[in-house]
């Protein structure tokens, strides 16, 4: 099945010659500014990315890829916009194309996760979904093999639920060495910059301190409107079982950027927030 774009030409540029331009600018722009990280970040285990316009977060992007290569299996995680499709929703299989070509799913890896519940295969969450397409031309201008991607959009913020399809991605994932998660997450939304600010810090404490449960907990109390707070307690709920497991020590997260839709509006009464965050692992 073949997964089309709905969104070029507005969240981002159409034609491959433009985008191309255009990733290239935001991974240089976003390189100059990224913050300082060991060199062993370069190889992460998850990042988490925003998903808005490129224009506006697009640095953000190019800042936590900006010197890294990505593993070839990609399980990437986004939110559930449309409210369409079961909670846990896998792309059945087959590519997802760009305006700078196709993206290969990995069709054997989802026949075995969409398998297990509360997984399920159902491309209706993903058809009108644009936080994983917008992030496919920074993934396809990455050096490295050519990604193979397990798109799941995440409609549900129980712990409960969350809390096991982490232990499913573990132990499909269990021992693998070639595999990543790519969260899509723009931070809080529609507020004045400085709320937006805080409310950003709070979520990205129980971000970096790899906390699920804590992440979502902090977003409800506070209503922080971190669209992919779900999406990012999943991956966190796999890297615990993935530590249990294994016997490893959790992975370190940094935030390589923040910014919020301000810099490039310049209206500072309602701003969206975006941040992107490397977690790698230490070596032994």
């Amino acid at each position: 099945m073949l997964r089309s774009p709905v969104v070029a030409g507005r969240f981002y540029a159409g034609t491959a010659e433009a985008l191309a331009s255009d990733v290239a600018l935001c991974m240089k722009e976003g390189a100059a500014a990224a913050a300082a990280v060991p060199p062993g970040s370069a190889q992460p285990v998850a990042v988490m990315l925003p998903h808005a316009g490129h224009v506006y977060c697009g640095r953000v992007i190019g800042a936590t890829l900006s010197g890294v290569r990505l593993p070839r299996l990609l399980v990437l995680l986004c939110p559930n916009h449309t409210g369409r499709g079961t909670p846990l929703s896998v792309w059945p299989g087959g590519a997802w194309r760009s305006p700078l070509g196709d993206v290969p799913c990995d069709d054997a890896f989802i026949a075995s996760l969409t398998a297990r519940p509360p997984f399920a295969a159902d491309p209706l969450a993903h058809v009108g979904e644009h936080s994983l397409e917008v992030l496919l031309p920074f993934l396809q201008c990455l050096p490295g093999a050519e990604p193979a991607i397990v798109p799941v959009c995440v409609g549900t913020a129980q712990p409960a639920v969350l809390r096991a399809a982490g232990a499913v991605l573990a132990e499909l994932l269990a021992g693998r060495d070639d595999a990543a998660f790519v969260v899509s997450s723009d931070m809080n939304h529609y507020e004045p910059e400085k709320v937006t600010c805080i409310k950003d810090r709070a979520a990205l404490d129980r971000v970096l301190a790899l906390d699920p449960d804590g992440l979502l907990e902090v977003v409800s109390r506070h209503s922080i409107t971190m669209c992919g707070a779900a999406p990012m307690a999943l991956a966190l709920y796999a890297l615990h079982a993935l530590r249990d497991a294994s016997g490893r020590p959790l992975p370190r997260a940094a935030v390589l950027l923040h910014e919020t839709s301000a810099r490039a509006s310049g209206d500072t009464t309602h701003c969206v927030g975006y941040a992107g965050v490397r977690f790698w692992q230490e070596e032994d």
